[in-house]
């Protein structure tokens, strides 16, 4: 199985879930990194660890809709079978919903079902991370970004192999 991680950032949990596929911690191959900012440190990490990656955005596309398309044939291209979303901040529309349908895991860094994004489907994982008195938007920040680096792997890996059977 030929998987895609979309980022918009930083590249952190992009580089945990690649260093699991690397370890073969994961099933199936991480084909490609997709970022919607081609100046995002992301792009450096994927350079860094050897993964093909891919980058334009909405306004070089002419709109929301060619984007859409563009990127459905970049994941055509790589032969893409199911996608994580880690750090994408983007919606995703009906172009890519529809060809992937049920087959995108996202990242979402808040308690569901009381703070809800535009994301459905089942709940594969999710753990509670307490806001301490002490806490500093960096301190409160580490701890959720441990928490998605232990977390998502796992969930990730769940979809994956429930993808195969």
């Amino acid at each position: 199985m030929r998987v895609a991680i979309l980022a918009s950032g930083n590249g952190t949990n992009f580089e945990v879930l690649a260093q699991h596929f690397k370890n073969n911690d994961l099933p199936g191959e991480l084909a490609l990194l997709f970022c919607n900012h081609p100046d995002a440190p992301v792009m450096k990490r994927a350079a860094r660890l050897g993964i093909p990656a891919e980058s334009f955005t909405v306004k070089s596309c002419g709109g929301k809709q060619e984007y859409e398309e563009k990127l459905l044939g970049v994941l055509k291209k790589y032969q893409i079978d199911f996608i994580a979303l880690a750090g994408y901040l983007r919606v995703i529309g009906p172009t890519i919903l529809d060809h992937y349908a049920h087959r995108i895991i996202n990242l979402h860094p808040a308690w569901l079902p009381e703070y809800p994004g535009l994301d459905s489907g089942p709940i594969i994982a999710q753990e509670h991370v307490p806001i301490l008195p002490t806490d500093t938007i960096e301190t409160l920040e580490a701890r959720v970004h441990e928490t998605e680096h232990r977390l998502y792997p796992e969930a990730l890996k769940q979809a994956l192999e429930k993808e195969q059977h």
